[in-house]
């Protein structure tokens, strides 16, 4: 198998995938705009070849790089990225190269929140109201349907980015004055925590690892107010949740992809659908399905790929957190003190890319219990404020 990678050296974690793939026997094909030498030594033995261009949003460039590799390795069978940024890119060279999985006929409704909704809707799912709002007057006759607070984002949009949140008329009236420049998306705010529905499907659409996240508040809140967070793996998953994910997975006919589905548990027990990705949970999060579970996702995603087969036991063991710090606040407990109170549970602790710094924080513990007691409490030791 011949499987190229879209800036396979980005987030750091993420040369774990092709280094799985070599192991297991593929030609592993990089395309990025990093020069070779900045990448990492593993990431460089994982990679049959390397092909460098200097602007990966010209996609010429990335056009000969295909036909270059096409060329000398022969028909490309896969090409990835494991990210939201490049969805569209890959969609539009697997068109070209006729290459299996999402294209650009199906992406539509993976990458638009109001086509995500519609989805969500015909798996079953409960949604929050909400439209497309290009108009003052739009919005406001949607604000006396439904009531405020309302939340505004792009209908095309990564994360919480350009994402707000409206409480009266006078809010929203000064946000739509001056008309946006994309397509945005009102809906009516939700209250409830935040859980996902995150997993991996097999070439014929069968689930074959799912796990779930619940957060300690919204990416939204945590990014404009400029808060911490954590957020960590459920040992159990909630029968409604699991349904629900199952439903949108044949709705959307996933195959051989990871997922992340968002959802509000509301506090009457609501589950309300957010929105839908079609790749792993970003961050550090597939390091935290292996520690939750003690397993190798990466070998295994690897293993779907090349063999459609998934040989790890999922027991769930622990719950798992990542537990964020933001370098703006005066925190009681040193880093030194964290890694020794939590000597052997403690995972993992990294620096965080600084695109990711605003809804992830600077820096990152990764932990795991197998109590929710002990998660919370190492949360709070870890963003204890002094005074």
């Amino acid at each position: 198998m011949n499987f190229v990678f879209l800036s396979p050296h980005f987030p750091p974690n993420y040369y774990q995938f092709s280094r799985s793939l070599r192991a297991l026997g593929a030609n592993v094909l990089g395309i990025a705009d990093e020069p070779y030498d900045n990448l990492h030594p593993e990431l460089k033995a994982a990679l049959n070849e390397y092909y460098y261009v200097p602007n990966m949003h010209n996609y010429d460039d990335l056009v000969q790089a295909m036909g270059y590799l096409t060329y000398k390795w022969g028909k490309i069978n896969g090409l990835d990225s494991h990210s939201e940024y490049w969805m569209e890119t890959e969609a539009r060279l697997r068109t070209d190269f006729n290459i299996e999985g999402i294209t650009l006929e199906s992406l539509p409704a993976i990458k638009r929140k109001s086509l995500m909704k519609v989805m969500y809707q015909k798996a079953g799912v409960e949604t929050a109201p909400g439209i497309v709002v290009k108009t003052a007057s739009a919005g406001k006759k949607f604000a006396q349907k439904v009531g405020f607070p309302l939340i505004a984002k792009p209908d095309i949009g990564v994360g919480a980015s350009q994402t707000y949140r409206f409480d009266n008329q006078e809010q929203m009236d000064a946000f739509l004055s001056t008309p946006p420049t994309v397509d945005y998306y009102l809906e009516k705010f939700i209250e409830g925590r935040m859980q996902t529905f995150d997993g991996l499907t097999d070439y014929n659409g069968d689930i074959v690892f799912f796990s779930s996240l619940e957060y300690s508040q919204g990416i939204m809140e945590t990014v404009n107010e400029n808060w911490d967070i954590y957020y960590y793996t459920l040992r159990k998953i909630p029968s409604d949740l699991e349904q629900a994910g199952r439903r949108i997975v044949r709705a959307y006919n996933i195959r051989k992809r990871f997922f992340h589905f968002e959802f509000f548990r509301t506090p009457d027990d609501r589950l309300v659908g957010l929105e839908v990705n079609m790749r792993p949970p970003g961050g550090l999060t597939t390091d935290m399905f292996n520690f939750a579970n003690d397993i190798d996702i990466y070998y295994e995603w690897a293993n779907i790929i090349l063999q459609n087969r998934f040989s790890a036991s999922i027991t769930r063991p622990y719950h798992c957190a990542y537990i964020g710090r933001k370098f703006h606040f005066n925190y009681v407990h040193s880093h030194e003190e964290i890694i020794n109170r939590y000597e052997g549970i403690v995972m993992h602790h990294e620096t965080i890319s600084g695109i990711f710094a605003p809804a992830l924080g600077n820096y990152g513990y990764v932990v795991r219990s197998p109590s929710l007691e002990g998660i919370q409490e190492m949360a709070s030791f870890i963003h204890e404020k002094a005074v």
